[in-house]
C-alpha cells in the first residue's frame, strides 16, 4: 500500500506588477510632461482653438488662481450702500439739487438787488427825467407831462453845448495823456528795488486817498493869484502874477493839472501791478541778445503791458468824464463857461439856478452815459478781436 503524502501545492511567484502611486493633489508628476493624459481644463494637443473650459488648472499650493477674464468684483463690504451710504433722492423737486440752486440764488439775491437799486433805478429815472417837462412842483407831486425828444433838442441849439463838449474832450485827453506817462514812468522806476522804495510808493497814493474837496481846496489856495503858492515862487524867479483860476486862458489848464495830480497814483498802482506780472527771465533773455534799456522797453514792456494799459485808459476815461467835485470847486466851470464841462454844466443846469430844468440837466447827464457805454463797447469789441487773432 502506497502511502501517499498530501502535498501542499506552492504559488509560482510571478513578477509583481508595479503600480504608480496617485500624486497628491498639486504635486507635480516628475516625468510626466508628454505620456499625462490631458486633463479637464488644459488643451489638448491639436486643439489650440478650443475654448477653454470653468475648471482653472492645477496651483501651487497656498496660491488662489486668477481670473481668466473680466474684472474682479468690488467687495460687498467695501460698496457704499454696504457702509450705510444711500443716493440722493429727490422728493418733489428738491434734495442736493433743489438745495443748491437755492444757495446760489441766495449769493446772486444781493448782487441783483444792489444793481437794481443803485444802478438800473436811478438810470431809469434819469432817462425818465430827459423825456417830461419836470417842474418844481411836477418834481415832487409827479404828473409831469411827456415831452420826448424835445430837452435834447433844446440841449444841442443852446450855445453852451459845443464849448461844453470842446472843454470835455481836452479836459479829458489832457489828463489821460498825463496821468498814463507819469503813472507809467512812475511804475517802471518802482520796479527797480532799492531802500524805502516801499515807502516813497506808499506816499504817491497821498493825493488818492485823500478827499477830493481837500485836494480842490488845496489846489485852490495854491494857484490863488494874490496869496497862492505858486505865484509867489514865480515873484521870486522875476515872473508876474498869472491869473490861473480867473483868467479864460489858465482855468481849464488849472483844473486840468489838477486832476492830472489826483489821478496820477491810480494809474500807478494799476500798472505797478502788470509790471509785477512780466517775467524777469524775458529782461535777462533780451538783454543776453544785446537789446538796450529803450528796446527792452518797446519790445518787452509794452505788448505784455497792453491789457492792463488798455483797462486803465478805460477806467481813467469813466473817471474824467464824470469829474465835476474839482472844477466846480475851483472855478464852477468860468469864467464866463471857459472851464464849463458836460459834467458842470448838467449840476448847474439841475441844481445850479433858482428855476432848475431837469430835464435838459437829465439830457446831458444822458449824453455822458452814452459816452462811456460807447467807449466801453469798443473796449469789449478789441478785447474779443485780439483773442481771436491771438487765441
Amino acid at each position: 500500500m502506497n502511502d501517499t503524502t498530501p502535498t501542499t501545492p506552492t504559488a509560482t511567484p510571478t513578477p509583481a506588477t508595479q503600480t504608480p502611486a496617485t500624486p497628491a493633489a498639486g504635486t507635480p508628476v516628475a516625468g510626466a510632461g508628454a505620456a499625462a493624459a490631458p486633463t479637464a481644463g488644459t488643451r489638448s494637443a491639436g486643439a489650440g482653438a478650443a475654448a477653454p473650459t470653468a475648471a482653472a488648472a492645477p496651483t501651487r499650493r497656498g496660491l488662489r488662481p486668477i481670473p481668466r477674464r473680466g474684472v474682479r468684483p468690488i467687495p460687498r463690504r467695501l460698496r457704499p450702500a454696504a457702509r450705510g451710504v444711500r443716493p440722493a433722492r429727490r422728493r418733489g423737486g428738491r434734495g442736493l439739487v433743489g438745495s443748491g440752486q437755492w444757495a446760489a440764488w441766495g449769493f446772486l439775491a444781493p448782487v441783483t438787488v444792489y444793481l437794481a437799486v443803485f444802478y438800473a433805478y436811478p438810470l431809469y429815472k434819469n432817462v425818465d427825467l430827459s423825456l417830461r417837462d419836470y417842474t418844481v412842483l411836477s418834481f415832487v407831486r409827479g404828473g409831469a407831462p411827456f415831452t420826448g425828444l424835445s430837452n435834447y433838442r433844446a440841449v444841442f441849439a443852446d450855445a453852451t453845448f459845443a464849448p461844453a463838449l470842446w472843454h470835455t474832450v481836452l479836459f479829458t485827453a489832457g489828463s489821460l495823456l498825463f496821468q498814463f506817462t507819469i503813472g507809467l514812468g512812475l511804475a517802471v522806476f518802482f520796479r527797480q528795488h532799492f531802500p524805502l522804495s516801499a515807502t516813497l510808493r506808499a506816499l504817491f497814493l497821498v493825493p488818492w486817498l485823500l478827499p477830493l474837496i481837500v485836494s480842490a481846496s488845496t489846489w485852490s489856495w495854491m494857484l490863488n493869484t494874490d496869496s497862492g503858492i505858486v505865484n509867489y515862487t514865480l515873484h521870486l524867479l522875476g515872473v508876474g502874477p498869472v491869473d490861473w483860476l480867473t483868467s479864460p486862458h489858465w482855468s481849464l489848464i488849472s483844473v486840468t493839472v489838477a486832476n492830472i495830480w489826483i489821478g496820477i497814483p491810480f494809474n500807478l498802482v494799476l500798472l505797478y501791478s502788470g509790471l509785477q506780472a512780466i517775467p524777469h527771465t524775458l529782461y535777462e533773455a533780451a538783454a543776453l541778445d544785446g537789446a538796450g534799456a529803450w528796446q527792452r522797453f518797446r519790445r518787452v514792456t509794452l505788448p505784455l503791458l497792453r491789457p492792463v494799459s488798455a483797462i486803465t485808459l478805460l477806467l481813467g476815461l469813466i473817471y474824467t468824464l464824470k469829474v465835476f467835485d474839482i472844477i466846480w470847486i475851483m472855478t464852477r466851470g468860468g469864467p464866463v463857461d471857459s472851464s464849463t464841462t458836460l459834467a458842470t454844466w448838467s449840476y448847474r443846469l439841475g441844481f445850479g439856478n433858482l428855476l432848475p430844468a431837469f430835464g435838459p440837466g437829465a439830457a446831458v447827464g444822458n449824453l455822458l452815459v452814452i459816452i462811456a457805454l460807447a467807449f466801453g463797447l469798443l473796449y469789449i469789441h478789441a478785447q474779443h478781436t485780439a483773442q481771436a487773432t491771438h487765441p
